[in-house]
Formats: structure tokens, sequence, C-alpha cells
């Protein structure tokens, strides 16, 4: 095998493993993808298949330019075509998606991850937008790469970065992270849930809360990303 090719899948096979150690996702729900662009490739779990019995070897070569399979004996995540879409919308490396519990309610309520303080705001520059509900014909139609689509839709009407915001919940379905690679999409699933977790309790003890200024929010993404980062070392 191409020693590209084979570290490609095993970093991806490590990432959904680190997925399913975080707590985030139950039985086979949920995947892990991760692109090598350079190669035209991603990389992402196969469909169905549990955690425990995953390999390298399990995962499927997807072409980035048709978003067929490349190579692999398993069918890919059925949630494929949409991985695919943000590949081609977004300039990011790795995908992750998950059902974990409060930020799939937020999704399945149709509410959005507001923006409603620092810790919210040293990784996201707002809040994490929720898409609208996919028509009857979608559905009916090629609804996981439909799925894909609605998620850029939402971006481009209103006007949020993706690499500013590089989340989303997809609505009455759940959310979906991304990232420079597979274990920065990952991570940052693990951060949506506490924010999520956190914009419920807010929701139930305070629903008139006050937002944050736009110059708080700006400071705290800002001194982590971007070239005028200065939080950690160098």
């Amino acid at each position: 095998m191409n020693p590209r090719t084979r570290a490609l899948r095993e970093f991806v096979w490590a990432a959904n493993l680190e997925l399913a150690d975080s707590g985030l996702v139950t039985g086979t729900f949920g995947n892990v993808s991760g692109a090598d662009r350079d190669a035209d490739l991603f990389a992402i779990k196969p469909s169905g298949v549990p955690y425990a019995e995953l390999t390298p070897d399990h995962m499927v070569l997807v072409s980035l330019e048709t978003g067929e399979v490349a190579r692999g004996d398993l069918r890919p995540s059925s949630d494929t075509p949409t991985h695919h879409e943000l590949y081609r919308a977004f300039p990011c490396g790795g995908i992750a998606h998950t059902h974990s519990e409060f930020a799939t309610t937020l999704a399945q309520a149709r509410l959005p991850i507001r923006c409603m303080g620092t810790t919210h705001a040293d990784h996201f520059r707002g809040d994490v937008p929720v898409t609208r509900g996919m028509t009857e014909a979608e559905v009916a139609g090629e609804y996981e790469r439909n799925t894909g689509l609605v998620i850029v839709e939402a971006f481009a009407e209103a006007g949020v970065s993706p690499d500013e915001v590089a989340a989303v919940l997809v609505a009455n379905h759940g959310p979906f992270t991304w990232g420079a690679d597979a274990h920065e999409a990952v991570a940052r699933s693990e951060m949506l849930e506490l924010l999520a977790r956190m914009e419920c309790t807010i929701r139930a003890i305070a629903p008139d809360a006050l937002r944050p200024a736009p110059h708080l929010i700006d400071r705290h993404f800002l001194r982590k990303h971007g070239k005028d980062a200065y939080y950690g070392q160098e």
C-alpha cells in the first residue's frame, strides 16, 4: 500500500477511536473523516462497523473530486456525501459528526448555540448556526448530499465564516464540526458538546440573559486564532 494513503488511514482510524473514547457517540453512531488534498482523497469510517472492531484497513478512501470510493472493501459511512460537500465548500482537513446529547437536543429543537461568553468565544467567533429544515424533495432525493448543501447554504446566507465558526447544527439531526485535520475536528466536537450543555442550562435558568459585547467576543477569539494570536507558547 502507498505509504501516504496508509498514513491517512491510520490517522483517521485513530481519530475515530478518539471520538469513541470521548463519550460523544453511542453504538455505531457518528463518524470522522480526514483529507489529503494533495492526494485528492479523504478517508472515512465504514458504515455500521462498531468502533471497537475498527482497524486502519477498514477506513474507506474516497475521491475528493467525485465523492466516489477510490479504495476499500467496505461501504463508507452513509454520511460520506455530506462530508464530500463540506470538503468541496470549506477549507478544512477533517470533519466529525456525532449525535451527542446536548448538541443534538438543540439541533432537534432548531436552536443555535448562542455565543454567551468567553468560553464560547475562545473557540467560535459567534453563534453556532442551525440549518433550515430540509424539504420533502431534498430528503427523498440525495438526502446525505443535500444535508451538506444546506449546511453550506446556512453559512453563505448568514455570512458566517466556516473558519471562524467551525461547527453547525443540522436541523432535527445533529452536529458537524471541522478543523485542520481529523483530530482537531474531534476536539471541536468535544468543545461543542460542552457549549451546548451550557447553552441548555442558560436557556433554563436565565432565558433573558444578556449577550456579551461583540468586542469581548472578538478579543477572546482573536487572541487564540489568526496572525496576531498570542495565547499559549510560540
